[in-house]
Formats: C-alpha cells, structure tokens, sequence
C-alpha cells in the first residue's frame, strides 16, 4: 500500500465497474476512489464488495480509496469488512455530521483490523462534509483525534450540501463560498492537512468553468479536488501544483531572506516586494508541496 501525501486529483470510479476501475489506475490521478455508494445500485452493493477487494489488492502499488456507505446504512458494516484489506489507503466515509462518528467509526475499523491481522491504523479516514449540519460542526468534527491516528483530511461534496440547503449550484460558484471558507479555515485552524474540494459536475465539457472552480478552491486553501471524468485530472493536477515560476521565486526568497537574517535583518525587497517571516513561510510551503508532488 501506498501512503496518502498530497492530493491534488481524486478520480471516482465506479466499484460496480472493474474495467473502468483499470482505466482509472492508469490515469494520472494521485489517488482514485472506488465507489461504494452513489454510484452503485443497492441491488448491486452485495456482489460489487468483491470486486472492489479485489481491485485494492490488484493495485497495492497506487494508492486506493473506498467510498464505503454512510454510517447509518444498513450497507456500513458489510462494506468496511469486505473492503480493509492489505492495501487499502484509506475510507471516505459519506455524510459525516458529528464528531463522535469519527470515533465510532474508528472503533469498527480497530475491530476489523485486529480481526484481519492488520496493523491498527493502516487504514486513514475522509470523511464527506456534505449537509449544513456537517458544515455547521465541521471544526469539531477535524479537532477529533483517535487512537491510532486515522484523519488525512476532508473533502467536501456540494451536491448534497446544496440538495440539503435547497439551491442549485452555479458556474459562478457564489453559494459555495461560505461553506468552501469554513471548511478550509476548520481544517488549518484544527492542524490537519488541507481540505479536498468538491466534484465539478455542471459540465462535464466546459473546462473553463472547471479550471475557474478549481482556482476558487486554491484560492480558499483547499490541497486539491475530487474528479469525477478522467478528462478532469489533467487540469487539476496543473493547477493545485506550484509552477515552474513560483518554485524559483520561492528558492530565490528564502536564499535572500536566510542571507540576510544571518546579518541581522528581519524584513527585505527582493525585486521590488516586501518579503518578511510570513512570506518567507509561504515559500517553504511551496517548496515542501512541490517535494511531496515529486
């Protein structure tokens, strides 16, 4: 198994789907996530648990997400015995709204992976901000800390939220500022790794609209954002990286600052800009994002 780092693209691909699944492996997504829930038919979740094990275990090398069903499903605790297998990244968990339901759900994968013979913790936790209840506690459900460790982050899916809010999403992108805003800020404030951005989905053709959304979401904080077409990753990918560009002006900042902290100064221009310890930090913090893509 491959271990979370930075995720720019996370590809959904049906579970109910093997050769889309093939496909989706081959793509340049940093991870994909076999789906469980909206995508399968509840006629079809029983038999689709097998395939989708077997497709984590085919593929140990890249790493592999499962979004499993709600926890108040009566699919939960079938998906998460059929799926922690040796080589699972991690669970997206759907519908998060509480923060007790990260330790619940803890607890189950702890069950499960004594009874496997697993590591305890091997297998990390996203979990879905998708209703205004889930936005409303979000900071305390990013705050909640188990033992073992298991959050990697959040994501979150706005099809739901605005379902549950009763408004339909724009290209424009205006109603979700709030939550986006709240989201990113509950998960910096919280010491978790930034959030993951919900699916573009008004048109699947209109990678205008898409590259706009996908700067909305960097501009809020977010690490990167879930895909639903493979012709989505490309784009992202190139946008949630750092360019050629703002890697040499980091490099070229914190080389002049370290100089000149080294004489004594705390501040200094460098081509005509202000750069003081809180620039200096957010060119370290491109650099080690630029590391952790390569």
């Amino acid at each position: 198994m491959k271990a979370l780092e930075f995720i720019r693209t996370a590809l959904f691909v049906p579970g109910n789907r093997p050769d889309r699944v093939d496909k989706a492996v081959r793509t340049a997504a940093d991870v994909v996530i076999i789906d469980l829930e909206d995508a399968v038919p509840h006629s079809q979740k029983k038999q689709t648990r097998a395939v989708v094990r077997e497709k984590i275990m085919d593929y140990q090398e890249r790493p592999v997400l499962v979004r499993i069903n709600a926890l108040d499903t009566e699919f939960f605790e079938d998906d998460l015995n059929a799926v922690v297998v040796a080589g699972l990244a991690c669970i997206m968990v759907p519908k998060v709204e509480a923060a007790a339901q990260i330790q619940q759900i803890n607890r189950a994968l702890l069950k499960i992976e004594e009874n496997k013979g697993m590591r305890p913790g091997s297998v990390s936790i996203i979990p879905l901000i998708e209703s205004a209840l889930a936005v409303e506690n979000v900071f305390q459900i990013v705050l909640q800390r188990t033992d073992p460790p298991r959050l990697f982050t959040i994501a979150f899916g706005a099809a739901d939220f605005a379902l549950d809010m009763g408004f339909e999403i724009t290209k424009s992108g205006e109603e979700l500022f709030y939550p986006r805003a709240r989201i990113a800020v509950a998960c910096r404030a919280a010491g978790v790794e930034p959030p993951l951005d919900t699916p573009f989905m008004i048109d699947l053709k209109d990678l205008e609209a898409l590259e706009a959304d996908i700067k909305r979401a960097c501009q809020l904080g977010f690490q990167g954002k879930l895909c639903i077409h493979p012709n989505q990753v490309e784009i992202c990918n190139r946008l949630f990286s750092p360019t050629q560009e703002e890697i040499e002006y980091a490099q070229k900042v914190i080389q002049a600052f370290d100089a000149a902290e080294a004489g004594g100064a705390g501040a200094i221009q460098l081509e005509g800009k202000f750069i003081d310890y809180p620039v200096v930090e957010r060119c370290r913090r491109i650099l080690k994002i630029a590391a952790k893509i390569s």
